[in-house]
């Protein structure tokens, strides 16, 4: 019975999967605003899994050139413009990408293109243009006589001055930056005062999603993955102390703003922020490897502490986000980092875990260094940003992927955030009631 039950549903969704429905369009230029077109009602069962985004396909012609998307169903989409960098955001019903990373191309107006998840239930690609373009077409075509649902983009060349006038006649030209501020919460938000309950550790792994961070030369591996297995290893072995109770700022790969990410440690209490990445110079090379703890400071200690927080503070750039307006918060914030306190614990651990981290793997020769890390900027959080590698270093990329690595450095972490709360609560922190 059961049996007969599940080839009735197969062959229900096989007979769905053939019906065809109408093209829907959106553009950011000529279209913003306009009501999505009504979906088949079968159209929830076949939505049950995300579709996939299988191929990309680039065609110029003299001023145009289109980017097309091959899909397994078409799906729900609106593409924008943004400047500085000029570039095309395109936001997706949440899909699976079975695509390589695409390399830099620079044919017609396509520099290159990045895809991941951007929020819950929300994909995006986000395309580097050459110069400015309009977006002529933006739309999904249902697929059919063996053709797959494509997404296309066609964009056209103009000036400067043509492409602010087809932002200005976008009403909704932040629109999709509040969207995305909204469907993960408010950016910032009062802290409330601690329960007494065992301390709160925030871990949060780099990058995710659409901004892959940092890739290794020698093996394609991606700092986003690289970070995010390590911090599920810290992750498990701080709960499994029964001592703290811990939150991650993301746990799969998916892409988190940097204000939301201090956002989450502030609305969790938290009481030590852990923010896990991975470093990069230009080219794979040897000349620069291991660990460096930073935290945070007005004044970069050096050039390249400087030059990597730069770096790393370009990542809601990366992901499409519009950065035009940024809230009074963050002025309110930058004056609350005054508070010597918050530092001095902040140093104190940075000290302590780079002692820890040198007895299990190898530290970079200035191993303690600060910077004006914008994730690091929850004033009343103790807080440090810790490199664990350099992947342009094949050796580093070599410990960076080892599970026997992993396991032994996020232990050595461990016992640095145990004699953190040892030395600033006067004795080690109860173990938490399960």
């Amino acid at each position: 019975m059961a049996l007969g039950r599940l080839l009735a549903v197969l062959l229900a969704a096989s007979v769905l999967t053939g019906a065809s429905s109408q093209a829907q369009t959106t553009s950011a230029v000529s279209a913003a605003g306009r009501g999505a077109v009504a979906r088949p009602a079968a159209e929830g069962v076949r939505s049950t899994l995300p579709a996939a985004v299988s191929a990309a396909h680039l065609t110029v012609d003299g001023q145009r050139t289109r980017l097309t998307f091959d899909l397994t169903r078409g799906v729900e989409m609106r593409a924008f413009a943004l400047a500085d960098p000029y570039r095309v955001i395109i936001d997706l019903d949440e899909v699976n990408f079975h695509m390589a990373p695409r390399a830099p191309e620079r044919r017609g107006l396509v520099r290159t293109f990045r895809f991941g998840l951007f929020a819950p239930g929300k994909s995006r690609i986000v395309v580097e243009l050459t110069g400015p373009a309009i977006i002529e077409r933006a739309l999904t075509i249902e697929g059919g006589e063996g053709r797959p649902p494509r997404l296309h983009l066609d964009l056209v060349r103009t000036d400067a001055e043509g492409f602010r006038r087809a932002l200005a006649d976008r009403a909704v030209s932040n629109l999709a930056r509040r969207g995305d501020r909204e469907t993960l919460g408010p950016r910032l938000s009062q802290r409330p005062e601690d329960d007494g309950g065992p301390p709160i550790v925030v871990i949060d792994p780099g990058h995710g999603g659409i901004d892959p961070g940092a890739t290794a030369p020698s093996t394609g591996d991606e700092e986003k993955m690289i970070v995010l297995d390590f911090a599920k290893v810290l992750r498990d072995k701080l709960a499994a102390t029964g001592r703290y109770r811990v939150v991650m700022t993301r746990d799969r790969d998916i892409f988190i703003p940097l204000a939301d990410r201090v956002r989450i440690a502030r609305d969790a209490r938290a009481h030590l922020f852990i923010s896990v990445h991975a470093d990069s110079i230009g080219g794979a090379t040897e000349s620069a490897r291991g660990v460096t703890v930073y935290t945070l400071s007005d004044r970069a200690s050096d050039a390249d502490s400087e030059r990597l927080a730069e770096r790393e503070n370009k990542a809601d750039a990366i992901a499409g986000l519009d950065l035009s307006e940024e809230p009074s918060e963050i002025a309110d914030i930058l004056i609350d980092l005054t508070r010597r306190e918050t530092r001095i614990y902040s140093a104190n651990f940075a000290r302590t875990l780079a002692g820890e981290m040198r007895q299990v793997t190898r530290m970079h020769r200035l191993p303690l260094r600060s910077a004006g890390f914008q994730v690091l900027r929850a004033h009343d959080i103790p807080s440090v940003l810790v490199e664990l590698g350099f992947v342009t270093s094949r050796r580093d990329v070599e410990m960076l992927t080892s599970a026997i690595w992993r396991d032994r450095t996020a232990d050595s972490v461990a016992k640095a955030v145990a004699q953190f709360f040892a030395t600033r609560n006067g004795t080690v922190a109860p173990a938490a009631r399960r």
